[in-house]
């Protein structure tokens, strides 16, 4: 009997209660953690004017309309051993895709990340121009002429897909 009490040791000396307590330690840790991120970083795709943004769709649409009525087609390839965009923007009038060109690759959901690009077709509407390598993302590609009269949209998962072809649809 005395034997058995000499060999007890108090709890906060036994191994066992430090890693039952360990589980639950660690959980409110990266809660913790989760929590702080969740709170310091700002959510890229919440929009703070969404009256203003839902009001300028009606305009978009317009534009969007505009394009179907010109004839606006695009085809865009990235060649990533080159580093090269690119493409051609037609229209079936010769006057519907004459001066520069705005294309604007969003990243589905980094803006920082976004690249815009002006375009300055040739008389045929074929360009090329230099790029660093494309991250690999969905893009959502946005071809618009500079007046902003029309507007082409699509979206472009590089590169599972290596080009994309944007036609205006009424």
């Amino acid at each position: 009997m005395q034997h058995a009490m000499t060999l007890a040791k108090p709890w906060y000396a036994q191994r066992w209660p430090w890693l039952l307590m360990a589980g639950p330690a660690i959980v409110l840790a990266a809660c913790g953690y989760t929590g702080w991120i969740a709170f310091s970083q700002q959510d890229a795709l919440v929009v703070g004017d969404y009256y203003k943004k839902g009001k300028a769709i009606n305009q978009d649409l317009r534009r969007d309309r505009m394009a179907a009525t010109l004839g606006v087609s695009a085809a865009v390839r990235y060649d990533a051993a080159d580093g090269k965009l690119a493409g051609r923007i037609t229209g079936r009038d010769a006057g519907a895709v004459s001066g520069p060109v705005l294309l604007h690759l969003a990243h589905a959901t980094q803006p920082d990340k976004d690249i815009r690009l002006l375009l300055r077709p040739a008389a045929d509407g074929t360009f090329s121009i230099g790029l660093p390598m494309l991250e690999r993302s969905r893009w959502v590609v946005l071809v618009e002429d500079d007046k902003k009269t029309w507007r082409l949209e699509g979206t472009w998962l590089w590169p599972m897909e290596r080009a994309i072809a944007l036609r205006a649809t009424r």
